[in-house]
């Protein structure tokens, strides 16, 4: 494939599998990967139930090589490893600030579209500039690597705590745990 191709199957095996490519779908998968509450094998089943039209027909031994082929098409096409960096973004809680920054780039409402190809979407998304979601990202980073702030970036900070601070995600063990302790001390 070229790379001016968008794909819309993935060879797995030496079989073409049609792949839900619209980015809805890997936005779906993106927020199964961040639940506490999956385990990271359910998270693959769901992963690949949810990319692949026909993940039900396919045979148990190519899970791996579908597994590949979904982190190359998800990370659009790369296949280079990355270091670990902070982590700095939550797809689902940046939603409301990603989503205004990526119309702007494609010049309208992106969840009006019937379809838009995950590599169109995720381009986008690498082109947004400067906007809510960039300042909120470079603050993010900044305390993250332990970089001060300046006074207006402690301002803004602290006026936006509500979209600056990523929420820690608890499994329901851990909510029912904190409830008990908080009981404990009320």
């Amino acid at each position: 494939m070229s790379g001016w191709e968008l794909p819309t199957s993935l060879n797995v095996c030496g079989t073409e599998y049609a792949i839900r490519s619209d980015f809805r779908a890997v936005l779906d998968i993106l927020k199964y990967f961040s639940d506490p509450e999956y385990e990271p094998d359910e998270k693959w089943e769901i992963c690949l139930d949810i990319l692949y039209e026909d993940y039900g027909q396919m045979p148990w031994e190519h899970k791996g090589e579908a597994m590949r082929q979904a982190l190359w098409f998800i990370d659009m096409g790369s296949a280079a490893e990355e270091k670990s960096k902070p982590h700095t973004m939550d797809w689902e809680q940046d939603a409301p600030i990603i989503m205004p920054a990526v119309n702007k780039v494609l010049g309208g409402e992106i969840r009006a579209r019937e379809y838009l190809h995950w590599w169109t979407f995720l381009g986008a998304y690498m082109e947004t500039g400067e906007c809510l979601f960039a300042q909120v990202l470079s603050l993010r980073q900044k305390k993250a690597t332990g970089k001060r702030f300046e006074k207006w970036e402690r301002k803004f900070w602290e006026n936006n705590k509500d979209i600056c601070v990523l929420k820690k995600r608890y499994t329901e063990e851990e909510k029912a745990e904190q409830e008990r302790l908080n009981a404990l001390f009320d």
